[in-house]
């Protein structure tokens, strides 16, 4: 069996894990009669994410199913870089599972908050506000190694640019919502990666 085979199974794997836990808890929250309206984020940033997405989906799938459709965005990665690559996507798969099962029922597709809807301040969340987008980056970024693609990669820092738009809204959402206990939620967590600050003063109490 040639490497690029065993890079493909491999990225088939690790991927499909963390779609499917993404998928079971997603069905488990869109059980509850709630309306979502995914309109509610703004026509720019929802076609900004649908067409991101489907690129960076399609791309992914295609390197997943058949690597030689992706070869014209190929780099010359070493070997070990790719296993590197491996390697981030293989750790991301239980902080994915971590991360929904912290959330729970109050997972949605856009920035509408669930009428039973509470507010999450365990498991990740307790120090990131947004894990979820973070993890998703870390698992395409290990993709993108994994995959030696660089257009992968440049689809995903683009993607940057909607998830950064639509975030504000959705902790306005969260702040109409939760008032101060969601602000004071704000002082002491990190958007998407901790605060150094808050984990010294946790490690002193």
């Amino acid at each position: 069996m040639d490497m690029e085979r065993v890079f493909q199974i491999t990225a088939v794997v690790l991927l499909l894990s963390g779609f499917s836990v993404s998928i079971y808890y997603r069905r488990k929250a869109n059980q509850t009669e709630d309306e979502i309206d995914v309109k509610e984020e703004g026509s720019l940033i929802l076609n900004l994410r649908r067409i991101l997405g489907l690129l960076l989906w399609l791309s992914a799938f295609a390197y997943l199913i058949n690597p030689a459709w992706m070869a014209w965005s190929q780099l010359p990665l070493p070997y070990w870089l790719r296993w590197v690559g491996a390697g981030i996507m293989l750790v991301c798969v239980p902080l994915i599972y971590w991360v929904f099962s912290s959330l729970g029922k109050n997972v949605t597709p856009t920035v509408v908050t669930r009428q039973e809807h509470t507010l999450v301040t365990h498991g990740p969340y307790r120090w990131v506000r947004h894990p979820l987008y973070t993890v998703a980056f870390l698992l395409f970024v290990g993709l993108s190694l994994l995959a030696a693609n660089w257009f992968i990669a440049l689809v995903l820092v683009l993607g940057i640019i909607p998830i950064s738009m639509r975030t504000p809204l959705e902790e306005g959402r969260l702040v109409e919502r939760f008032g101060d206990e969601y602000r004071a939620y704000m002082q002491h967590t990190g958007r998407y990666l901790p605060r150094f600050s808050s984990l010294s003063l946790q490690k002193e109490l």
